[in-house]
Protein backbone atom coordinates (compact mmCIF):
# COMPACT_ATOMS: atom_id res chain seq x y z
CA UNK A 1 0.00 0.00 0.00
CA UNK A 2 1.33 3.43 -0.77
CA UNK A 3 2.18 5.98 1.73
CA UNK A 4 0.08 8.46 -0.13
CA UNK A 5 -3.47 8.33 -1.62
CA UNK A 6 -3.15 8.39 -4.81
CA UNK A 7 -4.58 11.25 -6.60
CA UNK A 8 -7.23 10.81 -9.16
CA UNK A 9 -8.74 12.32 -12.01
CA UNK A 10 -7.68 15.81 -13.22
CA UNK A 11 -5.29 16.41 -10.15
CA UNK A 12 -3.58 13.07 -11.13
CA UNK A 13 -2.75 13.72 -14.68
CA UNK A 14 -1.19 17.52 -13.60
CA UNK A 15 0.94 15.68 -11.06
CA UNK A 16 2.19 13.02 -13.50
CA UNK A 17 2.64 15.81 -15.99
CA UNK A 18 4.29 17.83 -13.81
CA UNK A 19 6.70 15.17 -12.63
CA UNK A 20 7.89 14.52 -16.54
CA UNK A 21 9.17 17.88 -16.86
CA UNK A 22 8.47 21.66 -17.64
CA UNK A 23 8.12 20.47 -21.59
CA UNK A 24 5.77 18.01 -20.82
CA UNK A 25 3.55 20.28 -18.37
CA UNK A 26 3.31 22.88 -20.63
CA UNK A 27 1.95 20.78 -23.22
CA UNK A 28 -0.37 19.26 -20.94
CA UNK A 29 -1.28 22.74 -20.14
CA UNK A 30 -1.98 23.83 -23.67
CA UNK A 31 -4.43 20.68 -24.13
CA UNK A 32 -6.53 21.99 -21.14
CA UNK A 33 -6.25 25.36 -22.64
CA UNK A 34 -7.68 23.84 -25.70
CA UNK A 35 -10.52 22.75 -23.72
CA UNK A 36 -11.18 25.64 -21.67
CA UNK A 37 -10.98 27.78 -25.10
CA UNK A 38 -13.82 25.86 -26.62
CA UNK A 39 -15.77 26.44 -23.58
CA UNK A 40 -14.73 29.52 -24.08
CA UNK A 41 -15.89 29.46 -27.44
CA UNK A 42 -18.68 27.59 -26.97
CA UNK A 43 -20.42 30.69 -24.56
CA UNK A 44 -19.30 33.12 -26.96
CA UNK A 45 -20.79 31.68 -30.17
CA UNK A 46 -24.22 30.87 -27.94
CA UNK A 47 -24.47 34.49 -26.14
CA UNK A 48 -23.55 35.57 -29.65
CA UNK A 49 -26.55 34.31 -31.23
CA UNK A 50 -28.97 35.25 -28.60
CA UNK A 51 -28.22 38.51 -28.28
CA UNK A 52 -28.87 38.26 -32.59
CA UNK A 53 -32.02 36.67 -31.17
CA UNK A 54 -33.07 39.82 -29.06
CA UNK A 55 -34.98 42.01 -31.12
CA UNK A 56 -34.50 45.32 -28.92
CA UNK A 57 -30.76 44.79 -29.84
CA UNK A 58 -31.00 43.35 -33.77
CA UNK A 59 -32.63 46.37 -34.92
CA UNK A 60 -29.72 48.46 -33.59
CA UNK A 61 -28.34 46.65 -36.70
CA UNK A 62 -29.98 49.54 -38.34
CA UNK A 63 -28.03 52.12 -37.01
CA UNK A 64 -24.68 53.11 -38.17
CA UNK A 65 -21.77 52.98 -35.77
CA UNK A 66 -18.94 54.76 -36.62
CA UNK A 67 -16.04 55.22 -33.74
CA UNK A 68 -12.04 55.87 -33.81
CA UNK A 69 -11.05 52.68 -35.83
CA UNK A 70 -14.47 50.84 -35.28
CA UNK A 71 -17.02 51.19 -38.88
CA UNK A 72 -19.85 49.15 -38.19
CA UNK A 73 -22.43 50.06 -41.05
CA UNK A 74 -26.12 49.57 -41.54
CA UNK A 75 -28.07 47.52 -42.14
CA UNK A 76 -26.18 44.13 -41.41
CA UNK A 77 -23.69 45.19 -39.16
CA UNK A 78 -24.17 48.69 -37.14
CA UNK A 79 -24.22 49.13 -33.66
CA UNK A 80 -26.58 45.80 -32.96
CA UNK A 81 -23.94 43.92 -34.63
CA UNK A 82 -20.70 46.08 -32.27
CA UNK A 83 -23.03 45.36 -29.01
CA UNK A 84 -23.90 41.73 -29.80
CA UNK A 85 -20.11 40.45 -30.65
CA UNK A 86 -18.65 42.20 -27.57
CA UNK A 87 -20.72 41.81 -24.89
CA UNK A 88 -20.35 37.56 -26.26
CA UNK A 89 -16.59 38.04 -26.42
CA UNK A 90 -16.13 39.81 -22.59
CA UNK A 91 -18.14 37.06 -21.30
CA UNK A 92 -16.39 34.26 -23.05
CA UNK A 93 -13.19 36.12 -21.52
CA UNK A 94 -14.51 36.09 -18.33
CA UNK A 95 -15.40 32.56 -18.27
CA UNK A 96 -11.71 31.56 -19.59
CA UNK A 97 -9.91 33.77 -16.96
CA UNK A 98 -11.14 31.75 -13.95
CA UNK A 99 -11.53 28.64 -15.53
CA UNK A 100 -7.87 28.64 -16.90
CA UNK A 101 -6.48 30.11 -13.33
CA UNK A 102 -7.84 27.07 -11.99
CA UNK A 103 -7.69 24.24 -14.02
CA UNK A 104 -5.22 24.71 -16.82
CA UNK A 105 -2.71 26.20 -14.50
CA UNK A 106 -3.62 25.32 -10.95
CA UNK A 107 -2.86 28.77 -10.24
CA UNK A 108 -2.58 30.58 -6.71
CA UNK A 109 -1.63 33.60 -8.27
CA UNK A 110 -2.95 36.88 -6.91
CA UNK A 111 -6.55 37.89 -8.40
CA UNK A 112 -5.61 41.59 -7.61
CA UNK A 113 -2.71 41.75 -9.64
CA UNK A 114 -3.21 39.12 -12.01
CA UNK A 115 -6.99 40.44 -12.95
CA UNK A 116 -6.00 43.78 -14.05
CA UNK A 117 -3.02 42.69 -16.11
CA UNK A 118 -5.70 40.30 -17.58
CA UNK A 119 -8.13 43.16 -18.27
CA UNK A 120 -5.76 45.52 -19.77
CA UNK A 121 -4.31 42.53 -22.38
CA UNK A 122 -8.57 41.64 -22.73
CA UNK A 123 -9.36 45.21 -23.77
CA UNK A 124 -6.51 45.45 -26.46
CA UNK A 125 -7.62 42.06 -27.89
CA UNK A 126 -10.71 42.70 -27.76
CA UNK A 127 -10.31 46.43 -29.40
CA UNK A 128 -8.54 44.32 -31.95
CA UNK A 129 -11.09 41.87 -32.67
CA UNK A 130 -14.03 44.54 -32.79
CA UNK A 131 -11.67 46.01 -35.38
CA UNK A 132 -11.24 42.83 -37.78
CA UNK A 133 -14.77 41.43 -37.23
CA UNK A 134 -16.70 43.59 -39.38
CA UNK A 135 -14.16 43.91 -42.06
CA UNK A 136 -13.73 40.07 -42.26
CA UNK A 137 -17.37 40.32 -42.19
CA UNK A 138 -18.10 42.09 -44.85
CA UNK A 139 -15.39 40.51 -46.82
CA UNK A 140 -17.24 36.91 -46.16
CA UNK A 141 -20.48 38.68 -47.03
CA UNK A 142 -19.46 40.12 -50.29
CA UNK A 143 -16.44 37.91 -51.25
CA UNK A 144 -17.88 34.77 -50.49
CA UNK A 145 -22.07 35.75 -50.55
CA UNK A 146 -22.37 34.35 -47.38
CA UNK A 147 -25.52 35.40 -45.37
CA UNK A 148 -25.27 37.77 -42.03
CA UNK A 149 -25.52 34.75 -39.35
CA UNK A 150 -22.86 32.63 -41.13
CA UNK A 151 -20.25 35.46 -41.91
CA UNK A 152 -21.06 36.77 -38.57
CA UNK A 153 -19.87 33.26 -37.06
CA UNK A 154 -17.01 33.39 -39.42
CA UNK A 155 -15.62 36.18 -38.60
CA UNK A 156 -16.08 35.27 -34.50
CA UNK A 157 -14.45 32.03 -34.88
CA UNK A 158 -11.28 33.90 -36.92
CA UNK A 159 -11.21 36.41 -33.94
CA UNK A 160 -11.53 34.05 -31.55
CA UNK A 161 -8.61 31.76 -33.24
CA UNK A 162 -6.33 34.85 -33.08
CA UNK A 163 -7.41 35.41 -29.20
CA UNK A 164 -6.35 31.62 -28.77
CA UNK A 165 -3.01 31.66 -29.84
CA UNK A 166 -1.81 34.96 -27.76
CA UNK A 167 -3.41 34.22 -24.88
CA UNK A 168 -1.90 30.98 -24.15
CA UNK A 169 1.23 32.53 -23.90
CA UNK A 170 0.06 35.69 -21.83
CA UNK A 171 -2.04 33.58 -19.12
CA UNK A 172 0.76 31.27 -18.84
CA UNK A 173 3.33 34.00 -17.30
CA UNK A 174 0.17 35.05 -15.65
CA UNK A 175 -0.73 32.22 -13.69
CA UNK A 176 2.46 30.53 -12.99
CA UNK A 177 2.26 30.66 -9.26
CA UNK A 178 1.21 27.33 -8.45
CA UNK A 179 -1.71 26.83 -5.52
CA UNK A 180 0.72 24.18 -3.90
CA UNK A 181 3.23 27.11 -3.02
CA UNK A 182 0.84 29.35 -2.15
CA UNK A 183 -0.28 26.79 0.45
CA UNK A 184 2.85 25.54 1.49
CA UNK A 185 4.02 29.08 1.97
CA UNK A 186 0.84 29.91 3.86
CA UNK A 187 1.86 26.62 6.65
CA UNK A 188 5.26 28.19 7.07
CA UNK A 189 3.69 31.27 8.52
Amino acid sequence: MADKKEKKGLKGIDSAAESKGAGVNTLWQFVKFIFVSLLAMIVQFALLNILKAIPAIDALRAQDFHWFVFTYNAPEEGLGYFIEFNVANIVAQIVSFFVNRDKTFNSGANIAITLPIYIVFTIFLICFSAWLSPTLNRAFMTGFGWNATASLNAATMCCSAIQFFLYFPVDKLLFHKKKEDKEKQAEEK
